[in-house]
């Protein structure tokens, strides 16, 4: 089974995948987790890194190329990304993570080294306008279509736990 986890910064994308990996024993590829890894190897926050790929085509396109190569490689598998339910075509399951700004914000204050709420909110918002507007430019995707979609999950009032039950559940009515 292929599912896909997808969400706006601070949606709780990675927690989710992380928790459906591991209680389902499937793989996890995350896009997210490489290009934060990349925007340290080239000394920059995620704001400044975003509008160096806006620049630079080929660093979405290999996360993006590279994710989905891994994703039809494999039977059992979580692809955590923003653009993995556009890309894994053959998901059994696609799901998108969403929560008002101000949740995601402060998600991502207590996760990141930020200096303070409103920064955060700045760069936030600065890193989704340069992601939409990259994503329109190369792929024509507009990310606010959610219709692709199996399951929309708002995530501010739930646990990751109480969030994989709902999934889970979905899972299991997938199998039979």
């Amino acid at each position: 089974m292929r599912i896909t986890v997808s969400g706006l910064p601070g949606s709780g994308t990675t927690s989710l995948a992380r928790y459906l990996s591991e209680k389902h024993n499937f793989g996890l590829i995350s896009a997210g987790e490489v290009f934060r890894q990349m925007a340290q190897e080239h000394g920059m926050d995620l704001a400044e890194f975003g509008k160096f790929a806006e620049k630079n085509q080929e660093i979405d396109r290999m996360i993006d190329a590279r994710q989905k190569e891994i994703a039809l490689s494999r039977d059992d598998i979580i692809v955590e990304g923003r653009l993995s339910g556009w890309f894994v075509e053959q998901a059994e399951l696609k799901i998108w993570l969403s929560a008002p700004l101000g949740c995601r914000v402060e998600r991502i204050l207590s996760r990141d080294t930020i200096e303070n709420l409103e920064k955060a909110k700045r760069l936030t918002e600065e890193r989704e306008m340069s992601e939409a507007i990259r994503y329109r430019m190369y792929y024509g995707i507009d990310i606010r279509d959610l219709s692709l979609y199996h399951i929309v999950l708002n995530t501010e009032r739930w646990s990751v736990e109480e969030l994989g039950a709902l999934v889970d559940m979905a899972i299991s009515l997938i199998k039979k």
